[in-house]
């Protein structure tokens, strides 16, 4: 969804949009959010603060997403809350090699006058992930020997110990 920021005063303008899984675009193999495995509802607010644009909004839906011990697609429950400040980027100046103030470090900044909601609630889908994302508590992970997942069976692999820690085994056995 596109919104001209130019149509943007003081008072607030909301938005209630839902977008469908084929919206995401998967941009790589090992992506830790593989997209959305149903509807995502989203709600936006937008209002203008002086040469800012402040945006609040709530993101909810299901997700596919992958185990980062097995590497299990499997389906999560998500619902986040966010506020974005975004601003013009300065006339002339290319966003990427601005130099910031403490107080811009906050901001966003934008060429062009529409911004995506589609992109920003991607972005905020992304950012309110946890670092580590697990199946479920107690995921086993894969063998680093044989690369089996240790949820659905057993390794089969024999481990040899290496003489690098078969001296502390024996101060530890003392």
């Amino acid at each position: 969804m596109i919104v001209d920021l130019h149509t943007i005063s003081s008072a607030t303008r909301r938005f209630d949009f839902t977008l469908q899984p084929e919206w995401w675009n998967a941009e790589g193999d090992f992506d830790q959010v593989l997209g959305p495995s149903g509807s995502i509802e989203v709600t936006i607010s937008i209002f203008r603060a002086g040469d800012k644009f402040v945006l609040n909004g709530d993101i909810s839906g299901k997700l596919l997403v992958r185990c980062d011990r097995c590497l299990d697609v499997f389906e999560s429950d998500f619902s986040t809350g966010f506020e974005v400040s975004l601003a013009f980027s300065p006339e002339g100046q290319i966003v990427e090699e601005m130099e910031l103030d403490e107080e811009d470090m906050g901001v966003d900044f934008i060429t062009g006058e529409e911004v995506d909601l589609a992109e920003i609630a991607r972005e905020q889908i992304q950012l309110a992930m946890p670092m580590k994302v697990l199946c479920r508590q107690n995921c086993a992970g894969i063998c680093p020997g044989c690369g089996v997942n240790l949820n659905r069976e057993s390794c089969r692999c024999k481990r040899e110990k290496t003489a690098l820690f078969s001296q502390l085994e024996r101060i530890l056995k003392n």
